[in-house]
């Protein structure tokens, strides 16, 4: 049998880096599309600004016409440091283009494949940031409008064999996160111990969350979302 054909956005370092890599060993073809093709990446590779839409159709359309895409995962985003009152417009168009809209073009190319296949499986990373979170004002609203599109895409492709889920990671030691959290400093320890299991989860974490979605047997699973957060959500999500 041909292998399953997954497309991972942002797959050139940190979480999307680890969720190529499972999947790879799974046996899949994975298509990784980020800006920056990594020095090895074992599959297809197209570079591509997810901030530009023209950029991020266009290998998009490249893609799905090379290939029946059966299976996504929606990883790359942008996360900054800034609050509601100090965000400037050309931060709020960065981040909701990539966290946003780039999701939004890829779930639209590959439905179609995934409906004539009347199977498919997306999902998209959130973050637990979309519950609300200092100094995440239009981040946070980004990964809530993740979610509300993986709820929705659920409810409109169920019956068509299409699932879609959210994975919602809290903090993970990525580079991005460690360059602001250095090993054994003062600031590291301080924040872990805010954590119920008292350290940063790890990129394969995530990884092993978005398999279980991804997984032929997950069929009865959509329009869900899975915080991977070490339990910093506890008492946060309604029941």
């Amino acid at each position: 049998m041909p292998p399953p054909i997954t497309l991972v956005t942002g797959a050139s370092r940190g979480i999307g880096a680890a969720i190529a890599a499972d999947l790879t060993a799974k046996g899949h073809l994975v298509i990784g599309l980020s800006r920056t093709k990594p020095a090895a990446f074992k599959g297809e590779f197209l570079a591509a600004d997810l901030a530009d839409a023209a950029a991020t159709r266009q290998a998009l359309a490249d893609i799905t016409r090379r290939h029946a895409v059966t299976r996504l995962v929606n990883n790359a985003g942008v996360a900054l440091v800034s609050g509601v009152s100090t965000t400037s417009g050309d931060d709020y168009d960065l981040l909701m283009n990539v966290n946003v809209r780039a999701p939004f073009l890829a779930i639209q190319a590959v439905l179609p494949a995934m409906r004539a296949a009347r199977f498919g499986r997306i999902v998209n990373i959130g973050s637990r940031a979309g519950m609300g979170k200092e100094g995440r004002g239009v981040y946070g609203a980004t990964k809530a409008a993740v979610l509300s599109l993986t709820r929705t895409t659920a409810l409109e492709n169920a019956q068509f064999g299409i699932t879609s889920n959210c994975v919602a990671p809290g903090p993970i030691a990525t580079e991005m996160l460690m360059a602001n959290y250095p090993v054994g400093s003062a600031k590291l320890a301080a924040f872990q111990k805010q954590l119920p299991v008292g350290r940063l989860g790890t990129p394969d974490e995530i990884a092993h969350a978005c398999a279980y979605f991804l997984d032929d047997r997950a069929s009865f699973t959509t329009g869900q979302v899975l915080y991977v957060c070490g339990g910093l959500s506890i008492g946060q999500v309604p029941i």
